[in-house]
Parts: structure tokens; sequence; C-alpha cells
């Protein structure tokens, strides 16, 4: 219960309170891309598959900051560059992003590879485990690669 921002809620229910902290597409992108993808300037996210406008990037940045999600840090390389980070609250959301990531895969037609879809679900711990292991080492090699249209057209839907 530590970190927790003190204003208004709608309601106590622990669904409520998530999604007024994570209830838009934004915030779980920004998370997917730091958990997933290793990003961790605000140029990145920026430069991300879904073209998100700057001001909107922003103020993410800073909501998740604001409710611990995040940690904005100064560069040991160049003092005027800044990255983020997942807390451990934020790298907590690892199965909720797997499961998001394989339900949609299921459900939806994307770009996700079919045969990396199974093998991640077959081995939630695992990818949930290396996933944690990269935030622990502060690894920012991609754990699963960009869904971007490679032109192919390819997509895919399991049922």
């Amino acid at each position: 219960m530590r970190g927790k921002v003190k204003s208004r809620r709608r309601s106590g229910c622990p669904v409520s309170l998530s999604l007024e902290i994570l209830g838009d597409r934004w915030s779980l992108l920004v998370i997917r891309d730091l958990m997933v993808r290793g990003f961790r300037t605000f140029k990145e996210f920026e430069e991300s598959d879904e073209g998100i406008a700057t001001n909107i990037l922003s103020d993410r940045l800073r909501r998740l900051e604001t409710n611990g999600i995040i940690i904005a840090e100064t560069e040991k390389t160049d003092r005027r560059r800044g990255s983020y980070r997942l807390t451990e609250k934020g790298i907590d959301l690892a199965p909720v992003l797997l499961d998001l990531l394989i339900w949609g895969a299921r459900h939806e037609e994307s770009l996700a590879p079919p045969a990396l879809m199974v093998q991640m679900e077959k081995n939630r711990e695992g990818v949930i485990a290396e996933a944690r292991k990269r935030w622990r080492e502060r690894d920012s090699t991609p754990l699963i690669p960009s869904f971007a249209d490679d032109g192919a057209g390819r997509s895919s839907k399991r049922r």
C-alpha cells in the first residue's frame, strides 16, 4: 500500500483503482515499450510504431511517474539526457502485459508471429522471469520483436 497517490477515487474496487492508473492505451503501451522493447528515452517512445503525440507522451510519462510505475533518471554518460525505468511496482505488471499480449494475438488479427505467441503462452513463467531478470540487470535488449507491418501483410489469429 506504500506509494499510493492520494486522489479522489471512483470506488475501492481493485479493478477500478487499477484502471484509474492504467486505463488508457498509451499508458500500457509505454509500459510495454519499457518492459519488452527496452525503450528508455522520450525519443524512443515518440518513434514507437503507434505514433504517440508528444503532449500525450509527456502527460502519460508524468502520470506513470506520479503513480510510482516508472522513475525518471539522468543518464550517467550524458547528464543532459534523461531516461525512464520501471519501478518494482511497474515490473509487477509483467504478468498482466503478457496476458494482454497473448489474449490479443489469440482473438484479434495481429502481426505477432503465431509460433512466438504459442511459445510465450506455454512458457508464461519463463517469459515473466526473463522480463524481471532483464529489469533487475537493467538490460534493455528487447524481450520481443516489434510487430510492425513488414509489408508482407501477415497477420495471426489463433482460436
